[in-house]
């Protein structure tokens, strides 16, 4: 990265310089967009899921940021060798998600590609004075928990035929739950009965 160009406009407050989440320009004093894109390979048999999964992943920078998703583009590599079933199955699973996140996807790129992949360029706002930047992290800061920690190890275990179908569905369910609850609370810091509800459910999992 220190070789790419350096870029000095005034109006931009993260980009690919920083350890950012996503990216984040400023547009008026009210208003900053938030930008960011990710694509997974298949972390799910079912191709539904799998779009659901990818899309909570895409939206999840948008959220972490305290930001609002508002639009999002669909990022699809294809074999040409599958059924095009699967690949609507994948894109209704990803719209499934941005719905839930009431967002719009605006359209999307297709390439053909030797495996399936799927994820989203997402697009959110947020007003600059509420952006929430991972390099305000200091010693002593309280860590919570918005889901049960594992996939990985649970992900890896299914890959070698080693985990239960039970476990399977538990990973999927935490990996396609947007993470919109944590970050209005977190961006609003009030006693809001649903926020603290929803917070120790979460805590509760994650023990």
């Amino acid at each position: 990265m220190r070789h790419l160009p350096k870029f000095t406009d005034p109006n931009l407050i993260f980009g690919y310089d920083t350890v950012g989440d996503a990216g984040v320009y400023k547009i008026t004093d009210e208003i900053a967009i938030v930008q960011t894109v990710d694509i997974l390979t298949p972390i799910a048999d079912d191709a539904f899921t799998f779009g659901e999964i990818a899309a909570a992943n895409s939206l999840s920078d948008i959220y972490v940021m305290g930001a609002k998703p508002i639009t999002a583009l669909n990022i699809v590599g294809f074999p040409a060798k599958l059924d095009l079933k699967y690949l609507e199955q994948i894109v209704q699973g990803g719209s499934s998600k941005v719905l839930e996140a009431k967002a719009v996807i605006l359209g999307g790129h297709t390439i053909k590609d030797e495996d399936p992949k799927y994820g989203l360029a997402v697009t959110g706002i947020v007003h600059p004075d509420k952006l929430i930047t991972n390099d305000r992290a200091k010693s002593g800061d309280a860590v919570i928990l918005t889901k049960p920690i594992g996939t990985g190890i649970i992900s890896t275990a299914l890959k070698a035929g080693k985990a239960s179908n039970n476990a399977e569905e538990k990973i999927n369910d935490s990996m396609k739950q947007l993470n919109n609850i944590g970050a209005e609370c977190r961006v609003r810091m009030l006693p809001d009965l649903d926020c603290w509800a929803m917070g120790f459910k979460w805590l509760r999992q994650a023990m």
